[in-house]
């Protein structure tokens, strides 16, 4: 019987491959075998998008690039309910039911081509079902990445997992050519619907490590979606991270969009030369890969992400003025380096932010970003080269990129050399006389300090790190006021939902980071003394249940629920 797949090896030492190697991931067994799984599945996918665009490339410039917004568009509606599927449920599950999704629209696909129904719409609309199933396996396959490989790899795993895409981008071109070619789309969409088999029969092998398996709680979809909204929006480097994304992703977005016409109307190419060239940004990909490592640690993040923009700007200067074929291949594999530095650099930041109970919820943002971008970009690059050809909207792409790259001074990616996003429960229960339902709030949390002399504004100073980590975790509301009578006196208040929110803050959703913040601010207090705690509920709402005490005293009786109709 063959072995199941675990993820313990990834603490094993690494014998093959240096801790700092751009191939040191793939020394872990599961994610391996999830990368060549992987690859097999982006093979298929881009011989799908490619016979889909050559199928229209007769029709208008707009109605092509239209492939491209169906198949992103549903990460933009479906990425952040599909991060809290991913956060609430099993992962592995989760992305089981996304393959399923995918080789039954993939198989649809082939059998109306074998039968000649395949019309522009149908294949439109299946294309966009096809993203539906990749925006629900998107957050999920990006969260579980922390889980396959060690901290200081995901980097490394950001950068391999471009140059699955890249490979594939490489081989799946030609192949759904050559196929196309000599079989007919049918095939190219069949082999695409097989592909999808090989990831599910890993993830059927890989037994999660029941530690890191979430159980669903009763939080509720929409309260859900607000706690990874409130997170992002208190978290300044993630923020940097998505502003980051959004300035390079529109630009680069004219590539991707205007290639096939590039190929078919300025170099004259069939759909072979097309995938000659996108198998020369998957050459630079592979590059990339190697260069990453050694670019971070050399230039930093914020000149990687910098050189990428501009780099990648003056290859569309090249689509936009040089008509020479070779000249072009050459060149675009340069677009393939920049983009898996850039791309890779922005993943492995945002993966090292975000802690594992919102990390799909926050990676589901940053796909929202970056395939929201592309979904809008898109269709505005095939219209103006409708209306003007297609040496503006190339140059116009690069002068986006050449902007973002300008302001990289402005709006530099934060250091996260300090970020440590292992979860801390620190936080002692709260000691109750009465046990307050899951339901039960909103809660408020009062805190009392009592800061040293002379240290006051230093103390207020420190809190506004404190602030963000409640709003982050759960507070709806926060405030921090100094007694006007005893300035030495401060009161930190915040808002919390309900009880299993602030239970939450309690048991897994803060970080180390969290902590630390709460220990730079303590280090102000007068020595010996520490800061008192209260809790008080809603008296409309109610308490909850007493709880009778071990020496069989009875104590106060709760105040009642509301009753039915008493909301008015």
């Amino acid at each position: 019987m063959r072995e199941a797949l675990t993820g313990t090896s990834r603490s094993a030492p690494v014998r093959r491959a240096r801790a700092d190697s751009a191939w040191a991931p793939l020394a872990t067994r599961v994610f391996r075998a999830l990368w060549v799984a992987q690859l097999v599945s982006n093979v298929g996918s881009w011989m799908q998008m490619v016979g889909a665009q050559w199928l229209l490339i007769g029709q208008d410039a707009a109605l092509v690039t239209l492939v491209q917004t169906a198949s992103s568009l549903p990460m933009a509606l479906l990425a952040l309910p599909s991060g809290v599927v991913a956060d609430r449920y099993d992962r592995r599950g989760v992305l089981l039911a996304a393959q399923a999704a995918l080789f039954t629209v993939s198989g649809v696909l082939s059998v109306l081509a074998f039968t000649g129904a395949l019309t522009p719409v149908l294949l439109l609309a299946l294309t966009f079902l096809l993203g539906c199933g990749t925006a629900l396996m998107g957050p999920a396959w990006q969260a579980i990445q922390p889980e396959l490989v060690e901290r200081r790899q995901l980097g490394q795993a950001a950068a391999l997992g471009g140059v699955n895409m890249n490979l594939a981008r490489a081989v799946g071109p030609a192949l759904g050519g050559v196929v196309a070619a000599a079989a007919g789309a049918g095939w190219v969409f069949a082999l695409n619907a097989a592909s999808y088999l090989g990831i599910a029969a890993v993830l059927l092998l890989w037994r999660r490590p029941r530690a890191e398996v979430p159980v669903p709680g009763d939080e509720r979809l929409l309260s859900a979606l607000d706690a990874g909204r409130r997170y992002v929006r208190y978290a300044p480097g993630v923020r940097r991270v998505l502003l980051r994304t959004a300035l390079f992703v529109p630009g680069a977005a004219a590539l991707w969009a205007l290639l096939p016409l590039v190929a078919s109307r300025s170099l004259h190419l069939g759909s072979g030369g097309y995938g000659l060239l996108l198998g020369a940004v998957g050459v630079g990909a592979v590059a990339g890969a190697f260069v990453l490592p050694h670019s971070n640690r050399v230039l930093g993040v914020n000149r990687t992400l910098g050189g990428g923009a501009v780099v990648f700007a003056c290859v569309l200067a090249v689509l936009a003025t040089v008509r020479v074929p070779w000249l072009v291949t050459v060149t675009l594999s340069f677009s393939g380096l920049a983009w898996i530095g850039v791309l890779s650099t922005l993943n492995a930041a945002l993966q090292t932010r975000l802690p594992g109970w919102v990390r799909a919820r926050g990676l589901a943002v940053h796909l929202l970003v970056f395939q929201g971008g592309q979904t809008l970009a898109a269709p505005l690059w095939g219209t103006l080269a409708d209306r003007l050809g297609l040496t503006v909207p190339l140059l116009a792409g690069g002068a986006f990129l050449l902007a973002g790259a300008a302001c990289l001074r402005r709006w530099p990616l934060y250091d996260a050399e300090g970020v440590d996003s292992s979860p801390s429960a620190h936080w002692p229960v709260p000691p109750l006389v009465f046990a307050p339902g899951p339901a039960t709030g909103p809660v408020l949390v009062t805190v009392s300090y009592r800061v040293a002399p002379g240290s006051s504004a230093a103390f207020s100073d420190r809190m506004r790190h404190v602030a963000r980590s409640r709003r982050r975790t759960g507070a709806l509301t926060w405030g921090l006021y100094q007694d006007g009578q005893d300035p030495e006196h401060f009161v930190e208040h915040y808002l919390v939902a309900s009880w299993s929110e602030h239970l939450a803050q309690h048991g897994g959703r803060l970080t180390v980071t969290d902590r630390r913040h709460e220990e730079h601010a303590r280090q102000l207090l007068v020595p010996g003394t520490e800061p008192e705690v209260t809790h008080a509920f809603d008296t409309l709402s109610g308490p909850g249940v007493p709880v009778v005490p071990e020496d069989g005293d009875v104590p106060p009786v709760p105040v009642p629920r509301r009753a039915p109709g008493d909301e008015a």
